[in-house]
């Protein structure tokens, strides 16, 4: 019997080259580290420069090879939905869709339901679909789209398939450019398009004012759960069977069965921890469990649509291989953002980590769950080891009898703050609670548990989200995910320690690729304040030009360079957004990474507690006008932007000084510090957007004056200490 889905591995030529770059630098690395035992400075401040070099190197050497472990297997999976059609359409499984929305304002309700309409109208027998919205915030007005949406879904599910529409969000499907000739086409579809924009008028109309006027509220029983009184972190357990899937009535304009939709809000009490998305994702589990308990399970973040009608069915092709399909727990696709600029200025397309890092993961069967964009064996979501005699995928669904009134009693109380009391909800099943990136710790424990994980990256993108498109809120973004998975290595979850013996060590080195995102803020902020510094001051750090242990530094700056280069541009990058990631890997690495280091310490010490910072979906036009001009937006004082244009200046002020006191003063000494010249050169180019933020803008987006003056301040102050060459 033919498998549902293939496993490719790279190219042998690719590998080896690979392999051949890997044995080369890490010989390189080593010449390198020997180079700076070997010429230890006596004393002074040299000495103390050198020991710091010398620790910075060590731990950028180690973090490289730990790199190379997601590139050492490198497979790439390919599913095949038409032999799942002819072997399983009759005995397809329930499918349970979770999206997940925790603010109304930073998430606007209808960005959030035109995700919901997007999974709603999947290629997928609607009997066994189910969509359910988990509502953090208890938002009437998030309730009240929803509801608009059940109504919409009824034109615009036929429409999809009847023009075999493949971007399903109705917000980024009427946003494209149309070349319709068929005449009939084209007025349904400006019919459909007026219907969805009179239906989002009227939500945004709703939330403006604040209030949902009485005729619509007598429209749903629902809007009685907000008789009470309802806050965002004070209401009691809401659950609404919007659509029931059973009921022979719910049916489209065309007549056809309309999928099940669900609002839940969870039950929140201030004196109760609720544990953030972890906890919404566990409650949505458990209550799913209740109302249609399908087999599957696909979670999506609220600003993540699906972009591909047959995803699901791709997907199953995994879970329902003959031969591997009863080991595989999650199928991860990779995150993949829209509306990001041509030369992606935030370095959000993450092509490199999609196609080769994640995928080298998946190489070990461990591919890491990233929370959004995956499906989910129920099973092992729940907390179910692995073993032969696991349920079946193609089990057939239970169908409940009971009426819409008692599903969502016995619901509301799975969704209360009481129900995981003395439970092992947050431990050993569900989510795992007490991290700020509880995906990639609970993927870990699945995996530890005997299960395995793929990762599948299809040439259409299945799902699309948004990314932030101003610098503060990526870094923001950036900031936590860095604490989260530093968190994890900190914990009892470290994969060297919690995944030894249960998953290979690849797996576990790839892992920390990860993890250990944070603690390299500090080798890279060493490498951008102390060698411009000792540069000003004409203490070289490195070999002298015409010396041969200049060979390996060169040698390894220049392969690492290339061997970036072609990897980036093989995965789809162009030369300028290879730079673009560059710049912003510093930064990220000078800021969101220092600060979620400093977070995990001071949580560490038991100065504070782990926090959720949602990242906003709302930006203005003129935001949007910069962005796709490629401008970096800036516009705030923030610490981190202080950091970064104090870095800038740092190493403007220190080449300029370097450069007089060279030329004028001890030209012979050039050759001593070429190569803290050319680092400093490189971090002048790479940050001329900040220069320009500085002193060229005038727009809302440039740096403030304040930021300007502190920078200098700072950058001075620095170039001001003494330093003795000794």
């Amino acid at each position: 019997m033919e498998p549902l889905f293939q496993t490719k591995k790279e190219l042998a030529k690719a590998k080896f080259f690979h392999r051949v770059y890997a044995a080369t630098v890490f010989v390189g690395i080593c010449l390198i580290l020997n180079y700076r035992l070997v010429n230890f400075p006596r004393g002074g401040g040299r000495r103390r420069a050198w020991i710091g070099i010398f620790m910075a190197e060590c731990f950028l050497s180690l973090f490289w090879i730990i790199s190379q472990s997601v590139r050492w297997n490198v497979k790439h999976n390919l599913p095949f939905k038409d032999r799942l059609s002819l072997r399983y359409e009759e005995k397809l499984p329930g499918v349970d869709i979770f999206v997940c929305t925790a603010d109304p304002i930073l998430e606007p309700p209808t960005m959030v339901i035109s995700t919901v309409l997007s999974v709603m109208s999947y290629n997928y027998p609607p009997e066994k679909l189910s969509v359910y919205l988990s509502d953090d915030a208890g938002s009437e007005f998030t309730f009240y789209a929803l509801l608009e949406a059940s109504h919409f879904s009824k034109y615009w599910i036929p429409f999809c398939k009847k023009y075999n529409v493949q971007t399903r969000s109705p917000e980024a499907y009427f946003a494209q450019k149309f070349d319709v000739k068929d005449t009939t086409h084209t007025q349904e579809l400006l019919a459909i398009k007026k219907q969805y924009e009179e239906m989002k008028n009227q939500i945004e109309s709703a939330t403006e004012k604040g209030s949902i006027s009485e005729e619509i509220r007598s429209q749903h029983k629902g809007f009685l759960e907000w008789d009470h009184k309802v806050s965002k972190q004070n209401h009691q357990p809401i659950v609404q069977i919007i659509i029931d899937g059973r009921d022979t009535n719910a049916v489209d304009n065309e007549g056809y069965q309309l999928p099940t939709l669900v609002y839940m809000a969870r039950e929140k009490r201030p004196e109760c921890p609720h544990n953030f998305k972890a906890g919404a994702m566990n409650a949505l589990i458990r209550v799913s469990s209740e109302i249609s308990n399908g087999s599957i399970i696909l979670n999506l973040d609220c600003d993540t649509y699906a972009n591909d009608a047959d995803a699901i069915r791709e997907a199953l092709c995994f879970f329902m291989d003959e031969k591997r399909g009863h080991e595989i727990a999650f199928v991860q696709h990779p995150q993949c953002f829209d509306i990001i600029s041509k030369n992606d200025l935030y370095g959000h397309y993450n092509l490199v980590e999609n196609r080769v890092e994640l995928a080298g993961l998946g190489g070990y069967d461990a591919a890491m769950y990233c929370g959004t964009a995956c499906f989910h064996r129920r099973d092992s979501l729940s907390g179910a080891k692995y073993s032969y005699d696991c349920r079946n995928i193609n089990e057939a669904r239970n169908k409940d009898k009971r009426s819409v009134d008692e599903l969502e009693k016995a619901s509301k109380f799975l969704a209360s703050c009481s129900y995981e009391k003395d439970t092992q909800w947050g431990r050993e099943m569900g989510l795992v609670y007490g991290y700020a990136v509880e995906d990639v710790v609970t993927g870990l424990t699945i995996q530890c548990r005997g299960w395995k994980s793929m990762h599948y990256n299809p040439e259409r993108p299945a799902f699309l989200g948004l990314a932030p498109v101003t610098l503060d809120n990526s870094l923001v973004q950036i900031k936590r995910w860095s604490e989260g998975l530093f968190q994890i290595f900190f914990s009892k979850y470290c994969p060297f320690i919690y995944g030894y013996g249960k998953i290979k060590l690849g797996a576990r080195m790839g892992y920390c690729n990860y993890l250990l995102w944070a603690p390299l803020s500090l080798p890279t902020l060493f490498y951008v304040i102390v060698p411009p510094v000792c540069l000003l001051h004409g203490i070289s750090l490195f070999p002298k030009v015409t010396s041969l242990w200049f060979i390996p530094f060169a040698y390894v700056f220049t392969t690492k360079t290339v061997y970036s280069i072609h990897e980036s541009m093989s995965c789809g990058y162009t030369l300028k957004s290879w730079w673009n990631f560059q710049r912003m890997q510093i930064i990220r690495r000078a800021t969101a990474f220092f600060f979620g280091f400093a977070d995990v310490i001071i949580e560490q010490l038991g100065l504070s507690q782990t926090a959720f910072a949602i990242t906003a979906k709302v930006v203005t036009e003129d935001v949007l006008k910069r962005y796709d001009q490629e401008i970096m937006e800036f516009g705030s004082s923030s610490v981190m932007f202080t950091i970064i244009a104090t870095l800038a200046m740092l190493n403007l002020l220190s080449l300029i000084g370097g450069l007089i006191n060279t030329i004028f003063l001890d030209f012979g000494a050039l050759q001593n510090l070429i190569s803290q010249i050319i680092l400093c050169g490189l971090m002048i180019l790479v940050n001329v957007p900040i220069y320009e933020a500085l002193f060229l803008r005038r727009d809302k987006g440039c740096l403030p004056f304040s930021v300007m003056l502190k920078s200098v301040v700072f950058a001075s102050l620095a170039c001001l200490m003494p330093i003795s060459n000794m």
